[in-house]
């Protein structure tokens, strides 16, 4: 890959993520993906190397970087298994709302376990009826003096049961659609908070997918994230931040993809040669590695721009996210092509590889959404003549 100039802080996080993903993820990771287990050993060995709270500040318990740096920890483990990869980025995912919306007392309060990976969080915002139309969730939030009472249910949510700490955006008033959204936190082990069943799915099996449930779960008012309606917000802001984390698993995962495939092309003999000496073989690998880097190049330079607090980063973070995950579908695609029977086979990890990739293009918004975002800014930009 090319030299992105990391510090030597990254350089050490990038060569201790990858240390746990080769000594402690990939002995275990063909079980994981048979059992659907959740892989709480890895997420104590992850939360002892300090490495859940690398994007949250020092004053909250964390290494006080950022979103570029802990991509960076997610590539590395996305190489070996995007389920282990997904359960520790998707405590991020259900952080971030309180790092950008929090009161300092929700941050004291929440971080420091986040941080020090003895909890982790989770985020609800899908429902049955409301994936990428957020305006259209039915979890409703009614208040009552120094409480608010939610009812509904939201579906598919990551780390769902094991995380301890939730942040949730159900309707405070149903009548101004995604203006009538509001965000709050939810403490596992509240009254009237439960879960569904664990969910069976095609890829990302050792992460815990589940249902939220909530029946007349009451939490104390001060669990409002920022101010009543804010909610839609809450979300958007949180998914530019973190989907450049989905592209950095794109990224990590088409890159251990394309080592399985090189490796089997050197060793795959077919008429007396190795079939990495075949052209249209090699072809196949020279795109496959093009289109890596050039992704990871992207995903990069977007989680740095991400972190300069950018007023359009949805756009580009939409792109990272976009141009990683067709490419890591495409890429793990191709891996099974190139190891041909063997590659159809459990024993090799490319099939699993090629069922891990497809969630990518789905969750944290789908590519088609990803797309209209894009569109979007340029409508914009169009409109006030910032095209160059």
């Amino acid at each position: 890959m090319l030299d992105y100039n990391l510090n030597e802080t990254q350089i050490q996080m990038v060569e201790l993520a990858r240390k746990i993903a080769r000594e402690k993820i990939l002995p275990v990771r063909a079980q994981l993906d048979e059992t659907g287990e959740f892989p709480w050993e890895i997420i104590k060995v992850l939360a002892e190397a300090g490495l859940f709270g690398i994007y949250i500040p020092e004053e909250y318990g964390g290494l006080g970087l950022g979103n570029f740096d802990n991509n960076l920890v997610v590539e590395e483990l996305s190489k070996v298994c995007i389920g282990v990869s997904v359960s520790f980025a998707a405590s991020g995912l259900g952080a971030y709302p309180i790092l950008l919306f929090g009161s300092d007392a929700q941050k004291k309060k929440y971080l420091p376990d986040i941080a020090a990976g003895t909890k982790l969080a989770a985020f609800g915002i899908t429902e049955s009826s409301a994936g990428s139309d957020a305006g259209a969730i039915r979890t409703t939030a009614r208040r009552n003096t120094d409480t608010y009472i939610l009812d509904g249910t939201k579906q598919w949510i990551t780390n769902g049961g094991e995380a301890e700490t939730y942040s949730v955006i159900a309707k405070t008033d149903k009548s101004r659609g995604a203006r009538g959204a509001s965000a709050f936190i939810i403490e596992k082990g509240t009254p009237g908070f439960d879960f569904g069943k664990k969910e069976n799915k095609l890829g990302i099996r050792a992460s815990a997918t589940r249902e939220l449930i909530f029946e007349e779960c009451r939490i104390p008012r001060e669990n409002l994230l920022g101010r009543e309606g804010m909610g839609f917000m809450v979300a958007m802001k949180t998914f530019d931040q973190t989907r450049t984390g989905i592209a950095a698993q794109a990224v990590g995962l088409a890159q251990g993809a394309l080592n399985e495939a090189v490796i089997y092309a050197h060793e795959r003999k077919t008429f007396g040669k190795a079939i990495i000496s075949h052209q249209a073989v090699q072809h196949m690998l020279a795109d496959m590695a093009a289109q890596i880097e050039a992704a990871r190049a992207l995903t990069y330079q977007a989680a740095k721009y991400c972190d300069s607090g950018a007023k359009d980063m949805s756009k580009y973070s939409s792109m990272a996210k976009l141009i990683s995950t067709d490419t890591c579908m495409k890429v793990t695609v191709d891996a099974v092509q190139i190891l041909g029977g063997y590659g159809y086979m459990k024993e090799y990890p490319v099939e699993k590889m090629m069922r891990d990739a497809k969630i990518l293009q789905i969750y944290e918004g789908t590519n088609q959404i990803q797309r209209t975002v894009i569109g979007q800014y340029l409508i914009k930009e169009c409109a006030g003549k910032k095209i160059v």
